[in-house]
């Protein structure tokens, strides 16, 4: 019984991708102005 309802929900899952049409683009957001600098390692140093 478990494995027919997540086969249907799984089912229901991959039918509705693409139900709405061809993806597009979000239209561009302004400049917030708020600049995040910094570096990143990774890695051992020693």
């Amino acid at each position: 019984m478990i494995r027919i309802v997540a086969c249907v929900a799984l089912f229901s899952a991959l039918v509705a991708c693409g139900v709405d049409g061809e993806p597009e683009r979000p239209e561009p957001r302004p400049a917030t102005g708020i600049t995040i600098t910094g570096t990143v390692e990774v890695g051992i140093s020693g």
